[in-house]
């Protein structure tokens, strides 16, 4: 795969979370239960969180370097946890800016990102793949089925 494969997959699972929430009310978008407690606007603040934290683990992979061991914070899930928590009381439009703005930020790093990181397997492409098109789709389907599950 290259670049431009892998940011057609990135836009096409990016797409498909946006549309997962599309046209639901501001209301229904802080309805928690989504992901356990979690809204779909924490859901958003996770995915941004994950795409600010790909980009450090990029450039550190990219320089020969370790990147971050989440279990410095006790593991992911404790990761997340301190995430959400710093997060959920922000409003749902600072937050969806932030989502927009972020993946904005990825889109422009990837593409100064040099073509040979992108042409084999490497741990680059894993952490690429685990921090945007794979995360974009799993939580894509966790909106889709609570939308369907609940009626939103």
């Amino acid at each position: 795969m290259n670049r431009e494969q892998l940011l057609s997959r990135i836009g096409r699972e990016w797409q498909r979370l946006a549309q997962s929430y599309e046209g639901m009310s501001g209301e229904a978008l802080l309805e928690p239960g989504v992901v356990g407690e979690w809204s779909i606007k924490d859901v958003l603040g996770h995915v941004a969180t994950w795409e600010e934290e790909s980009m450090m683990a990029l450039t550190l992979i990219m320089q020969g370097k370790q990147p971050v061991r989440y279990s410095r914070y006790g593991g992911i899930d404790a990761f997340n946890e301190r995430q959400w928590q710093r997060q959920r009381t922000m409003p749902l439009q600072e937050v969806h800016r932030w989502f927009l703005k972020t993946h904005e930020r990825l889109l422009a790093f990837l593409n100064a990102v040099p073509q040979h990181h992108y042409m084999t397997e490497t741990r680059f492409r894993r952490r690429l793949r685990l921090d945007t098109y794979s995360h974009y789709a799993e939580h894509g389907r966790q909106v889709a089925a609570w939308r369907q599950a609940t009626g939103f």
